[in-house]
C-alpha cells in the first residue's frame, strides 16, 4: 500500500517562517542604517564607528558586518536610506516632476544643512569614486545618471513645447544643477558662515532655469 506523501518542507509553515525571517531581518536592518545615519551623520564617515553603531542597536560589531558587510557598503545603503527618508512625505514616496521637482531640491538642501555629517560622508566618498577601482564608483555612476535623467525630464516639462531646448541643453543644465548642488555643500561645509546652503542652491536652480527656458544657454560665454 502506497505511503501517503508528508508535507514538504517548503509547504505553508516553511514559507511563513521564512517570510517572517525575511520580516525580522528587513526591520533590523533598518533599525540599523536608522542609527547609521545618526551616528554618520553627526561625526562624519571617519569618526563614526561601527562599534557605536553597534551599541545604539544592541548588537555586535560583526552583527553589523554580517548584515551589511564592511563600512563602505552600509554607508552607500544609509545614503539610500537617506533618499527614501526624504521622499516618505511626498506623494508616491518619490520624487515630483516638473517644478516641485526644484522646490524639493532646495527642500533637500535646507534639509542637509541640518545633518553635516552626513553631507560630509557624502562629499568625502563621491570625490573618492573617482579613483580606480573604488568600491563606490558604480554605485556614484548611477545615481548621477539617475538624477541626471529625472531633473531633464522634469526641465522640459517647465519649458515652453512651442520653443522646446535640445535634449543637449537638458541633459547639460540637468547635469549643471548637479554639480552646483555637490559643489555649494562643499564650499557649505568649508565655510557654513558665509555660505548659505539652502539660499544658495535655489538661488543657482533659479538662474539655470530661467536661462533654459529663456533659450539663453551659454552663448554669450562661448
Amino acid at each position: 500500500m502506497p505511503q501517503a506523501d508528508s508535507a514538504p518542507a517548503s509547504g505553508p509553515k516553511g514559507v511563513d517562517a521564512r517570510s517572517l525571517r525575511e520580516r525580522r531581518t528587513a526591520a533590523r536592518r533598518a533599525e540599523i542604517l536608522r542609527a547609521a545615519m545618526d551616528v554618520f551623520g553627526a561625526r562624519g564617515y571617519k569618526s563614526g564607528s561601527l562599534g557605536e553603531i553597534a551599541e545604539q542597536v544592541g548588537m555586535t560589531h560583526a552583527g553589523i558586518l554580517h548584515h551589511f558587510g564592511s563600512k563602505n557598503q552600509l554607508l552607500l545603503e544609509v545614503l539610500d536610506y537617506r533618499d527614501e527618508v526624504d521622499v516618505e512625505s511626498l506623494e508616491g514616496h518619490h520624487p515630483p516632476e516638473g517644478m516641485p521637482l526644484f522646490r524639493h531640491l532646495v527642500d533637500t538642501a535646507r534639509l542637509n544643512a541640518t545633518r553635516p555629517g552626513i553631507v560630509q560622508t557624502y562629499a568625502v566618498l563621491s570625490a573618492d569614486s573617482v579613483t580606480d577601482d573604488h568600491p563606490a564608483q558604480d554605485y556614484f555612476r548611477r545615481r548621477f545618471v539617475g538624477l541626471r535623467e529625472m531633473i531633464a525630464r522634469s526641465l522640459a516639462q517647465v519649458c515652453d513645447p512651442e520653443r522646446p531646448p535640445s535634449q543637449r541643453d537638458l541633459d547639460t543644465a540637468a547635469a549643471a544643477i548637479i554639480g552646483v548642488m555637490d559643489g555649494l555643500q562643499v564650499q557649505w561645509l568649508l565655510d557654513d558662515i558665509n555660505v548659505d546652503l539652502p539660499y544658495a542652491t535655489a538661488f543657482a536652480i533659479d538662474a539655470i532655469l530661467t536661462a533654459l527656458v529663456a533659450g539663453r544657454t551659454g552663448d554669450r560665454l562661448r
